[in-house]
């Protein structure tokens, strides 16, 4: 046909599972173009025929008009000269093809899917699996790429006519959706070791909740452990059962109203809330809400952990048609027992679940990928991502450089997530655990090995933490490829670096617990001179010995008790202060003096989670931790508390920033800084004033050094790491002072500052390797 033309559009990016092919065809049927689109794996190929000016239209319609939950990241357009004669616009079946993968994560139900749920007319009506071409599972149920039917766990559930008539039809919103059922031929909820399915096993599991119990909940990435949110007695039994006594509970909302009676809500917060991924918000608590929430969800805590309910089955736990009242708020809490991997299928919750709660309400479409919950804060009104997983993982980080390879990182012994990077794209797992416990290491192993083969990968190398003991170390040591071993806080920094997509040189922060150090002695308040090849130590706080193994991170009382012996050396005035600052017992403050005097069961540290824990305990507010964070979080909370009544700008102590020592490298004044705040705690001068006075004088000798080190290199880029970096106070008054001093700052986003974004910056460093070093 005359002044026709013919092009071709490659689509890359979350084009799968979404629903782009019909989208496409609706496009395509508005401007009336012949030709054809294609699912390719890695990215959707789309033939245009028609009018010039058609097919520009249609173009700019896929690119401006894509499904909702569609994420294009690149269009390739080519004019195509010598084109066969379309006479139609047709879907082709999806082809095995090569090259740039992206696989969509897992998507909350959406609004029309959620309407059609609750409308009794519909056939679809109170429907446990109800999804479309917008919304449902996609990573949690993949098998392999390219995302059919039969490629993922719904192959075992035939469509009935009526959904198989959705399916194939490009007029509906089911079109080409492959999880796509209903309650005639989809998967069915049932309680296990009970007779009660389907409906009945719904009620029962409401009632059991109404009624102060305690429900396991398989969803989509695994099971939750779930009772009334706003029962005393019922969330205190699911501690005692759970053994976490402290440990703030996530709490699932009925809706968005319910929230804002509890927790102040910004606008930005409201999009995450209500979007797509609904992770755990971290939100300020209301002074004059309603406090419908019982006070053992966050003990001492001013925020609560909220989500809203994204998978259809959790909607139902609000609102069924069986007259059952339910609490507006829920606890939903990982479905395992502490520091196992989330169950996932009937028999693990059997061995796990079963003595935590009273019924459990399961399913039976598999669980391909487990996928915890994503928790997620916000620093200055974006997005500050602590547990990056369902609803994010695994979609890629991507760096501008031009590294060419396929490479393997497993990350850290605590919080782990993987990462598997290919040229330059790195796509971090979902949050794996804690790798102390071997169930969890089988975990990472087996999804390592899926996450290969969905993303069509054979790594040349394997990057993983510095620790010989590491589990993750152990891991990469056994897979058969050449092993790249990286110091724990520079890979820290370099997960700042990739995730802000950052190519120069930068002097790290990096703020953490503990991390092995090439000199075998624990780091963890590091100032370093970073780039993607390695990195050189220019500062860090005052070394002082950390006594007494592994309950060291758990009694900060022990880390008090060491620091004031390094700064008094004077053993009976250290055990004399220790008394009057009731850390301990005076045969307990003694025997850890000697220890430390005499360097027993001591190792050598410059942890800044401990130094936070220290000082904690000297400050009287936490003495001893039972769970990771939870002395440092108390401090935080002190200090932020005292900084809403503070009436005119903080004065800082001006001590000194560095210490005058022999060392190579700029050292902190932290000892001086600990000693100075036992004085004046011990002069009867308020906890929350002096929690804040250590933030402030803390930041203050970290911008010191950072300027220092700016100054010894002529690096103006400071990018800030770090698991203490959660602390939004401290990531506050370091990133104004820097930007005062004209420096640029980095911080994270989507990737955690802790340990959980380690992997990323991990495989960033074994990709630069690949591009100097020929591995076969």
């Amino acid at each position: 046909m005359k002044n026709e033309v013919t092009k071709q559009i490659r689509v890359y990016g979350i084009v799968q599972g979404v629903g782009f092919r019909p989208t496409v065809s609706r496009h395509a049927a508005t401007h009336q173009i012949r030709g054809s689109v294609s699912n390719k794996g890695p990215y959707v190929e789309i033939f245009a025929q028609g009018p010039e000016e058609a097919v520009d239209g249609f173009i700019s319609d896929i690119e401006n008009k894509p499904p909702k939950r569609a994420a294009i990241l690149k269009m390739n357009i080519e004019p195509v000269e010598e084109a066969e004669d379309f006479t139609e616009f047709a879907i082709i079946e999806s082809e095995k093809t090569k090259g740039e993968i992206f696989v969509s994560p897992d998507i909350a139900i959406c609004d029309e899917c959620k309407e059609e749920m609750f409308d009794p007319k519909n056939r679809r009506y109170l429907h446990p699996f109800i999804n479309c071409t917008c919304c449902g599972p996609r990573l949690t149920i993949l098998d392999a790429l390219p995302y059919d039917r039969e490629r993922t766990s719904m192959k075992e559930f035939p469509m009935c006519p009526d959904c198989a008539k959705e399916y194939y039809d490009p007029a509906t919103r089911r079109y080409d959706a492959q999880p796509v059922c209903c309650n005639e031929c989809g998967p069915e909820v049932y309680l296990i070791g009970r007779e009660e399915r389907g409906r009945d096993a719904i009620i029962y599991t409401r009632r059991t909740i109404a009624e102060g119990g305690i429900v396991a909940i398989k969803g989509i990435g695994g099971f939750h452990l779930c009772c009334d949110a706003t029962n005393e007695e019922a969330v205190k039994r699911l501690r005692e059962l759970k053994k976490r006594p402290a440990k703030p509970f996530a709490v699932m909302a009925k809706d968005l109203e319910s929230v804002k009676r509890e927790c102040l809500v910004s606008e930005e917060q409201e999009k995450i809330l209500t979007g797509h991924q609904k992770p755990i918000l971290l939100l300020d608590k209301k002074e004059d809400g309603e406090e419908t929430l019982c006070e053992s969800i966050a003990p001492g805590n001013p925020k609560v952990g909220v989500m809203l309910p994204y998978a259809p089955v959790q909607l139902l736990l609000f609102t069924y048609d069986d007259e059952i009242r339910m609490p507006s708020f829920l606890v939903m809490t990982s479905g395992n027992t502490s520091g196992a991997p989330i169950c996932r299928e009937d028999k693990e919750a059997i061995q796990e679940l079963s003595r935590l709660c009273d019924c459990m309400l399961s399913h039976n479409r598999k669980i391909r990928i487990r996928a915890d919950d994503s928790v997620m804060d916000f620093y200055k009104n974006e997005p500050y991502m602590i547990r990056r997983s369902r609803g994010y993982a695994p979609l890629p980080t991507m760096v501008q450089m031009s590294w060419k390879g396929q490479v393997l990182a497993t990350g850290g012994e605590l919080k782990n997530t993987f990462c598997i990077g290919v040229d330059g794209r790195f796509y971090p797992s979902p949050y794996v655990g804690d790798l102390e416990d071997l169930r969890t290491v089988e975990a990472l192993k087996e999804t390592i090995g899926r996450m290969e083969t969905l993303l069509e990968v054979e790594p040349k190398v394997v990057a993983c933490d510095l620790h010989p003991k590491y589990n993750a170390t152990v891991v990469a040591e056994e897979l058969g490829l050449p092993v790249l071993k990286i110091q724990h806080h520079f890979a820290h920094i370099l997960s700042c670096m990739a995730e802000n997509d950052c190519e120069d040189p930068v002097i790290g922060v990096s703020f953490d617990g503990t991390g092995y150090g090439t000199d075998g002695t624990i780091w963890g308040g590091e100032i370093l001179r970073c780039d993607y090849n390695g990195f050189e130590r220019l500062g860090s706080i005052k070394p002082f010995w950390q006594v007494g193994g592994d309950l060291s991170a758990k009694e900060g009382w022990r880390i008090a008790g060491s620091l004031l012996y390094e700064e008094l050396q004077d053993k009976e005035k250290t055990v004399e202060w220790m008394k009057k600052l009731e850390l301990c017992t005076e045969p307990e403050a003694k025997v850890l003096v000697t220890m430390t005097g005499r360097h027993l069961n001591a190792v050598q540290s410059t942890s800044a989670g401990r130094l936070f824990d220290g000082v904690s305990a000297i400050l009287g507010i936490r003495k001893k931790s039972t769970f990771e964070g939870e002395a440092s979080m108390a401090l935080e909370f002190a200090a932020e508390a005292y900084e809403k009544t503070m009436q005119h700008p903080y004065e800082p102590l001006m001590l000194k920033p560095f210490t005058e020592t022999a060392e190579d490298r700029l050292i902190l004044n932290t000892g001086e800084l600990v000693k100075n705040l036992a004085k004046k705690r011990l002069a009867g001068e308020d906890a929350g004033q002096l929690a804040y006075e250590f933030h402030q004088e803390l930041a203050r000798q970290i911008i010191s050094a950072a300027l220092t080190a700016s100054h010894q290199t002529g690096i103006q880029k400071v990018a800030l790491s770090g698991g203490v970096f959660q602390n939004r106070l401290l990531l506050r008054l370091v990133e104004e002072g820097l930007v005062k001093q004209g420096l640029i700052t980095l911080h994270h986003h989507l990737i955690p500052p802790n340990d959980g974004g380690l992997s990323l910056g991990q495989a960033a460093y074994a990709m630069a390797y690949l591009q100097k070093h020929e591995i076969k």
